[in-house]
């Protein structure tokens, strides 16, 4: 039992950190435009609000919309209260739960393998991105072909898998607008005030929580383990944005491993949601496995970079 909780745990604060990546890189370009008082103001309150609020609040409401029959002071309460009745009625939803968030992480892969800029780690990735138009086309039939199969099954299942690519869209679309925010942000010449830019900071930060908070439900349906992993990583991210950013830009590869995870999570989701059923170590060993080979080839550019520096 104890074993089986850290083993999720450390895999859900790998997947955390990993998939905040982008979020932490931003939040050190911003904040180096900022004076040291604020900078200290989003430090604390940004990790009581990333952690506590938006980590914290989001499983809670995941599980209730999943289960629209219970309250949410029934879903809060099942928590600290466990409730054979509740306990029913969530693992009755797990399918919903997994399909929903399946279908979101892998349109998050699909757009970054076909539609982002990134350092290719192989050749296979510059080839997807010149075919950016055939993401569309590949969501589209890949939406299609789940919904078909989920009707033949259960209706809300169906509906889960819509809400899951609608989902996305929706966040895809405030992490574009953020994007063009940051070159704003960015300006020497912007008039902004550190006061927005902390606002602009703790929006992007929701926006980016979405993917680690969804991710999470791979790993386990437990709310408080998915609270503490993911706001130990959350935690990890905040430390990183101060301290490391300068190792972070330097592993080339480390989005793209953050990618693949993401990817493979929500493949793992999808299948799972059908029936198919995995030991509870194979999404932390995936996650483990894959930051493991990402950082060996961002480690190996590194070096190569720097020999060919010296000769």
């Amino acid at each position: 039992m104890i074993f089986t909780i850290l083993v999720t745990i450390i895999g859900l604060c790998l997947f955390e950190i990993i998939s905040s990546i982008d979020n932490a890189v931003i939040n050190a370009h911003v904040l180096k435009t900022m004076p040291e008082k604020y900078r200290r103001i989003f430090l604390f309150w940004g990790i009581i609000f990333a952690v506590f609020v938006v980590r914290g609040i989001l499983p809670f409401l995941i599980v209730w919309l999943a289960n629209p029959e219970l309250s949410i002071v029934q879903v809060v309460t099942f928590v600290f209260h466990p409730n054979p009745e509740i306990e029913g009625y969530v693992n009755q939803s797990k399918s919903l739960l997994l399909l929903g968030g399946g279908v979101y992480l892998f349109f998050v892969f699909l757009g970054w393998l076909f539609l982002e800029e990134k350092k290719y780690a192989f050749l296979a990735e510059k080839f997807m991105h010149r075919q950016g138009i055939w993401f569309y086309a590949i969501a589209s039939i890949f939406i299609t072909t789940v919904i078909y199969f989920s009707l033949k099954i259960n209706p809300i299942l169906a509906l889960s898998a819509s809400i899951g690519a609608s989902a996305f869209f929706i966040t895809d679309g405030f992490k574009k607008n953020a994007e063009e925010q940051e070159k704003k942000l960015l300006n020497p010449n912007s008039h902004l005030s550190a006061w927005s830019k902390i606002l602009y900071l703790e929006i992007l930060d929701a926006s980016f929580s979405i993917d680690g908070v969804i991710g999470a439900f791979a790993f386990t349906i437990s709310i408080p383990l998915i609270i503490l992993g993911n706001g130990i990583g959350a935690f990890v991210v905040r430390e990183v944005t101060v301290k490391g950013i300068n190792l972070i830009s330097r592993l080339a590869y480390l989005k793209n491993g953050a990618m693949y995870s993401v990817g493979m999570l929500g493949a793992l989701m999808v299948s799972e949601s059908f029936g198919k059923e995995y030991p509870f170590w194979l999404a932390p060993l995936v996650t483990a496995s894959l930051l493991s080979l990402f950082l060996f080839l961002s480690f190996r550019e590194t070096k190569q970079l720097k020999n060919n520096m010296v000769k």
